[in-house]
């Protein structure tokens, strides 16, 4: 394939033959933790490895050794706008998804400050990514921001109402995410971005989870900061992007020389962002393609050998909004989550988020939708990717259903 800009995906969404699989992926395990990192695509990886040696020149360089590094870059931030319906000057490249979170938060207020708001008013919501929250604490706790967490509901929604409600003039920004990462529930972005901006303030959404897994159109939603992640789909980790609408006052995190406009000084990671550029191109193609399609069925496939096989006692979180189509949350009564995986050695599973894996208590998440502790700890997530079968998901519900007992 050589440093080629096309990447190809065969109908159906599947990769074109064994082939296209992730070696990762070829031992005996069932791996339904894709919401956790997905393996690097090996379409992605080829076109990325010529510019960790052959093309290492420095893009900001006018000498020959920077001119293909530099058309790299920008060829991969025009395919990562594409996915998203973007500019591709409206693309930040960052290192990763809680960078772009930060970058977005913390820019926002500080921006706001530097332009004569006295004390920002930020909101998010209860089931946020810790980095979103994170980001909130330290406008609070660094720049006197107030910062406002929103309720959910059962499923795990926000009420655009609540919202309304909590907005005020010093408001600048919210920040509601577009699917959560444990249950996959999907947040009525566009609805709420619309309340935002008719009261004057920014909107951002953690799309981390969503973008690659879903058609995304930053237009269509209205936002006007978005975070995606390419370890969610199919890139390495270490590189993600910000989509900052034009004409949006965002200051920099890191300052020193003019990269990324001006907003992340730093050499580009020239072979990650064209590595992020090539994942972005595969998930179009493969959306096009059927991919959600296939992979909702899959995951309902599983969701209901489970509670045919446990009946009464299989319970799927946040089952009553819309959901990522690869994405399960299911609670089994009379178990512990961590004790159902443990007894299946050959499946690859998380127990609510991988950023608290091994903790052994309920999900924030879960326990924000009033979910009681039993059957928050009963919790397991899993999640299928671009490599799963049918099989896969029959291995997987029989050895969760003979581990339940």
């Amino acid at each position: 394939m050589g440093t080629g800009e096309t990447v190809q995906v065969a109908a159906g969404g599947k990769p074109a033959g064994l082939a296209g699989q992730s070696a990762g992926l070829a031992g005996q395990s069932v791996y339904l933790d894709y919401n956790a990192t997905t393996p690097v695509d090996p379409r992605v990886l080829e076109i990325m490895l010529p510019y960790l040696d052959t093309h290492f020149g420095n893009p900001s360089s006018a000498h020959s050794f920077g001119l293909k590094p530099h058309a790299a870059l920008a060829r991969a931030r025009a395919q990562v706008a594409a996915l998203i319906g973007a500019a591709p000057a409206e693309i930040l490249f960052t290192g990763s998804g809680s960078e772009a979170d930060a970058t977005a938060i913390r820019g926002v207020a500080t921006a706001a400050i530097r332009s004569g708001v006295g004390r920002p008013h930020v909101i998010a919501q209860a089931t946020e990514h810790p980095a979103v929250l994170a980001a909130c604490d330290y406008v609070r706790d660094h720049h006197g921001a107030e910062v406002t967490v929103l309720g959910v509901d059962a499923r795990g929604l926000v009420d655009p109402r609540d919202l309304a409600a909590a907005l005020r003039p010093e408001t600048v920004l919210v920040s509601i995410m577009l699917a959560n990462n444990e249950t996959g529930v999907l947040q009525p972005i566009a609805e709420l971005a619309g309340i935002t901006r008719g009261h004057g303030a920014l909107f951002h959404t953690d799309a981390a989870q969503a973008v690659g897994k879903i058609p995304v159109n930053v237009t269509e939603l209205g936002v006007d900061l978005l975070t995606l992640v390419g370890h969610k789909f199919y890139a390495p980790k270490g590189v993600g992007a910000l989509y900052v609408r034009e004409g949006v006052a965002l200051e920099a995190l890191i300052g020193g020389g003019g990269q990324e406009q001006g907003r992340r000084a730093g050499t580009e990671n020239v072979p990650y962002a064209v590595a992020l550029g090539a994942a972005a191109e595969l998930a179009a193609a493969d959306l096009a393609a059927g991919s959600a399609d296939r992979l909702a069925e899959l995951r309902d496939r599983l969701q209901r050998e489970l509670q045919m096989r446990l009946p009464g006692r299989a319970h799927a979180n946040g089952s009553g909004a819309p959901r990522l189509p690869q994405t399960l949350n299911i609670s089994i009564d009379g178990t512990l989550g961590h004790a159902v995986l443990s007894a299946c050695p050959n499946l690859a599973a998380s127990t609510g988020s991988a950023c608290h894996a091994g903790t052994h208590r309920p999900s924030p998440v879960l326990a924000a939708m009033g979910v009681d502790e039993e059957r928050g700890l009963a919790a397991l997530r899993l999640t299928l990717g671009r490599w799963s079968t049918e099989a896969d998901v029959l291995t997987a519900a029989k050895a969760i259903i003979e581990a339940a007992g």
